[in-house]
């Protein structure tokens, strides 16, 4: 009887013993709100994303803490929107180590982007989505996993992708020749001006088409790392994607009676968010996020606030809104609510981008109806 229950005992062990170990679910560390809130719709029930962005912090000039950069180095996946929006966080990725897998949203492919200052309606085709970009490319600085934008396409055109802004080679840690201009697609990244208006915009997330693109990038890059719970993260990405889609009816339907109303921001971060809905944006305060406007340039405002007849006059959460209300004195522009473009103030979580954008669509109507 001793012998059949050690036999017995044996069999019983021997399956758990000889099983591979179960793969666990990376962890995952993102750079600011939106692109946490877009992952944690990914990720589900099956792991929560680290936020490294501070709430109230300014995501163009952070300064990580050591527990958040030892953190970021023992990541299993590392998702940040590039260099030209958190060049705070291209400092850190550049001092990790290569194996550290990071992807770029800005330069997956599939993104719609476009210059500062383009804010002409786009046509987003059968699914919101008619881009053109051009080919994707990898720089062996930032590795496998993280791609920086090619020359910025004129169209609009893009091929639907779902493993979006990867070329992992023979190796799945190939490189293709990285183009740039700048060392970061047109950009200067000026650390005494937060990051610089030209080029490429980064503040893509306002553009709920390339949140879609993005949950899919996200789901097919935690899918080729945990394949195990792919199916998990494609459907939590579906699932993210038809939000995105219902919200970006809800926000075309709000925003379509202020459409023919020019107004100004604090600085040039909107350009994704008014050529979506086709809103009309009349000038920006600051041409840097961290600059501040000369005088020579208020008054160059306050003439286009006049001249364009802007309703209203919009300050920014974490910068001074005196700017705003001097160069509202003496013109018969509006106040309106602070707007926060990158969700600072926002609870984080996976119900943030929704209500990120809700927010900016709800304080640009009530000002420029009221």
């Amino acid at each position: 009887m001793r012998y059949i229950i050690s036999l017995l005992l044996a069999s019983t062990a021997l399956p758990a013993a000889i099983l591979p170990a179960m793969a666990e679910v990376p962890r995952v560390v993102t750079d600011i709100p939106p692109v946490h809130s877009i992952t944690a719709q990914v990720m589900g029930d099956l792991g929560q994303p680290e936020l490294l962005l501070d709430r109230g912090a300014n995501a163009h000039s952070y300064q990580l803490r050591p527990s958040q950069a030892a953190s970021l180095a023992n990541a299993g996946l590392v998702v940040w929107i590039g260099p030209e929006m958190t060049p705070w966080m291209e400092r850190a990725l550049d001092g990790l180590s290569p194996d550290v897998p990071r992807l770029g949203l800005l330069a997956a492919k599939g993104t719609h982007r476009q210059d500062y200052g383009d804010t002409s309606a786009h046509d987003h085709g059968d699914e919101g989505h008619d881009h053109d970009h051009a080919e994707e490319a990898h720089g062996e600085d930032h590795h496998a996993h993280d791609d920086h934008a090619d020359d910025h396409a004129e169209g609009h055109d893009h091929d639907a992708d779902d493993h979006a802004g990867h070329d992992h080679g023979e190796d799945d840690h190939g490189h293709a020749e990285e183009a740039k201009a700048d060392d970061h697609a047109g950009h200067d990244h000026d650390d005494h001006d937060g990051h610089s208006h030209s080029g490429v915009d980064p503040h893509a997330w306002l553009d709920p088409a390339n949140a879609s693109v993005w949950a899919s990038t996200i789901a097919a890059e935690l899918s080729r790392l945990d394949p195990e719970n792919a199916a998990t993260y494609a459907a939590n990405a579906e699932a993210a994607k038809a939000r995105f889609a219902a919200l970006d009816g809800e926000l075309a339907a709000t925003l379509a009676p202020i459409a023919d109303k020019p107004f100004v921001v604090y600085h040039d971060a909107y350009g994704y968010f008014a050529s979506h809905y086709g809103l009309t944006v009349a000038g920006s305060v600051a041409l840097g996020d961290a600059s501040s406007p000369g005088a020579a340039r208020l008054r160059e405002l306050s003439q286009t606030v006049a001249g364009n007849g802007a309703l209203c006059l919009f300050p920014e959460t974490q910068h001074d809104p005196a700017l705003v209300t001097q160069m509202a004195d003496g013109t018969p522009a509006r106040i309106g609510a602070a707007l926060d473009p990158e969700g600072s103030t926002i609870e984080p979580g996976p119900k943030a981008y929704d209500a990120l954008m809700r927010a900016l669509a709800t304080n640009l109507v009530a000002c420029l109806n009221g």
